[in-house]
């Protein structure tokens, strides 16, 4: 059985585009010919989309990296290079993407969900875009723009209708292995479940639903103690919460067990509290008076505001139906009624095309920003037609203004990106 991994880190490259073409006509019977160099092709995006046979983020842990394709670069004859690929990095249903700070940036919480996480660069200008009627030969093209590269955390919450919650070893694995062909590892000693189960109950005449089994949660789970914590989760997005607790347990143990685990909810993410919740009493087998062990639940239900669904034997599988059933019922219920929103923000890279100029020593200034990197972006600085179209997208975009606004005098050194040059105000 492949390991069940629910939080990874991914890193992402774009593709980078490819450099434009510096070329010239050259056919027979043609005197002079022009410039004809084609533009290079855009870097690929990396895209994330949910894959429906994946259930893990495992593929991450030992192989974070995706990279799309590069543009292909320019030729002559006004040949344009070939898009690079996006690279398809499939991810499971309910991949949450977070910053490394945090944010979130991204939830993937629907059937074929994709959302682009890093766009490519944009390919360079051939030397036939910079023809004009000063400019007939240009002998320079643009270079394509570097893809995006970023790292992301990557988090699994599972998307069930129904979420058994309890302590560890009262039942739960063998109650979903009951109700749905999920075979969970079931044994007689706590902590057995150590991952998430999910299973898929079809009642003959009822609504189809997808119930859960976290690890067992004890007291001081959504403070990090024990198993539970890890997988608290993967309850945020059911829409119902089934609180199980064994039936031959005395009313008092009962509902101490019961508020408990309801605290370690709340306390995890407070908006569980007031998520549609029912009672299910396990180990039926165990207790000599039925009726008295389900009158005891009731009233455990009715003071705790959880009502009884049912109560079961996983041996015989008795009142097995009453609780498919009961599931059934609140899953309907809670999905024609629910008012809760998943917060789902998509995200779409933003390019930092703003460009800002900072001051570092006394005579020296970096320019940033794409836009910026792009205005130097060309082969052959050392032509002067292609110097003096530099010249005018800074001019353009305000860089010289900053950096006079900054204290910039002629003779200081000013960076953008690789290129280096001596300011002067003429």
């Amino acid at each position: 059985m492949a390991e069940f991994v629910d939080a990874a880190q991914v890193h992402v490259k774009a593709g980078n585009g490819g450099a434009g073409a510096v070329s010239f006509r050259r056919e027979a019977h043609v005197d002079r010919g022009g410039p004809d160099g084609g533009d290079g092709g855009k870097g690929g995006d990396v895209i994330l989309q949910v894959d429906p046979q994946l259930s893990s983020l495992i593929v991450f842990r030992d192989q974070p990296f995706r990279r799309a394709g590069d543009g292909a670069h320019g030729q002559g004859k006004k040949m344009h290079g070939a898009n690079g690929r996006d690279q398809i990095v499939g991810v499971p249903l309910g991949t949450v993407v977070r910053g490394l700070d945090g944010t979130l940036l991204a939830d993937l919480a629907e059937p074929g969900a994709a959302v682009v996480m890093a766009r490519g660069g944009r390919g360079g200008a051939g030397n036939a875009r910079f023809l004009s009627n000063r400019r007939r030969a240009p002998g320079f093209a643009e270079q394509g723009e570097v893809g995006e590269e970023y790292w992301f955390n990557l988090e699994l919450k599972l998307k069930a209708d129904v979420c058994l919650i309890g302590e560890p070893n009262v039942g739960k694995s063998s109650l979903i292995a009951n109700i749905s062909r999920a075979r969970p590892k079931i044994a007689d000693y706590a902590f057995t479940t150590l991952v998430p189960n999910l299973g898929v109950v079809r009642p003959p005449d009822a609504t189809e639903y997808i119930v859960a089994d976290i690890p067992g949660l004890i007291e001081g789970a959504s403070e990090g103690r024990g198993l539970g914590h890890a997988f608290l989760r993967h309850v945020e997005r059911a829409v119902a919460l089934a609180v199980v607790v064994p039936a031959d347990l005395d009313e008092q143990t009962m509902e101490r067990q019961v508020l408990q685990l309801l605290h370690e909810l709340t306390n995890y993410q407070e908006t569980l509290g007031a998520r549609p919740r029912v009672l299910v009493g396990t180990r039926l087998d165990l207790v000599d008076d039925e009726n008295g062990a389900r009158a005891r639940l009731h009233r455990v239900g009715e003071r705790c505001s959880v009502p009884m669904v049912g109560a079961v034997s996983n041996i015989d599988r008795r009142g097995m139906s009453e609780v498919i059933y009961g599931f059934a019922k609140i899953v309907d219920k809670a999905r024609a009624t629910s008012t809760t929103t998943v917060e789902r923000m998509i995200y779409r890279p933003r390019p930092n095309f703003e460009v800002q100029v900072t001051r570092f020593g006394d005579t020296s200034f970096l320019v940033e920003g794409r836009d910026a990197l792009h205005a130097v972006g060309l082969s052959d600085l050392g032509q002067a037609d292609a110097l003096a179209i530099v010249h005018a997208r800074l001019e353009r975009m305000g860089v010289f203004r900053m950096l006079r606004r900054l204290g910039c005098r002629e003779g200081d050194l000013v960076k953008i990106g690789s290129f280096e040059f001596t300011f002067e105000e003429d």
